[in-house]
């Protein structure tokens, strides 16, 4: 018995536009732009992480360092909504979705590669949701490897106030 084709299960207009070069390469121009985008917000926030760190020292309030680190947070999520936000103007300025809140939620679900959820794309649009996914995937690998920096630097940090408690100990005793 010959597997049936699955293609033929599907509508003409699935099939007929499936691949379209000219979707793909748009998409991968605003990927470039949007991991461009990325990498300069990364390289800001990570210069502006290290110019404030070599200033932390055992004698540093915890909470001061923590709010370092709730900084850099806050910034790396900033750069995320943007790039969501970046992908959203095309969507919106070509009448894909509609409503710029719309069109932001879209572009949000896809970066996350949470998927899809109540707001599409038209179906010849549709190879554009994953092609967003990649850049989110490349953006938040990026972002996580600027966590295991900081992570490292507060590892550091652990360190030298175990050996400091170490040797107050080792003093008093």
């Amino acid at each position: 018995m010959i597997p049936q084709d699955p293609l033929a299960q599907l509508p003409a207009e699935v099939v007929s536009t499936s691949f379209d070069l000219l979707l793909i390469a748009l998409g991968i121009a605003i990927l470039v732009v949007v991991v461009a985008i990325h990498g300069a917000g990364i390289r800001r926030i990570s210069r502006s992480f290290a110019g404030r760190w070599v200033h932390v020292t055992t004698d540093t309030p915890r909470w001061r360092v923590e709010l370092l680190f709730a900084s850099v947070i806050a910034q790396l999520v900033i750069v995320h909504l943007v790039e969501a936000m970046i992908w959203a103007l095309p969507l919106y300025w070509l009448n894909l979705i509609p409503d710029f809140s719309a069109a932001t939620f879209f572009a949000a679900e896809a970066y996350t590669t949470l998927g899809e959820g109540a707001v599409r794309l038209p179906m010849s649009w549709r190879q554009l949701g994953p092609i967003i996914a990649v850049s989110g995937l490349f953006t938040f690998g990026w972002t996580s490897s600027v966590l295991v920096y900081v992570m490292t630097q507060f590892g550091t940090l652990d360190t030298r106030h175990a050996e400091r408690k170490k040797a107050a100990e080792t003093d008093a005793a």
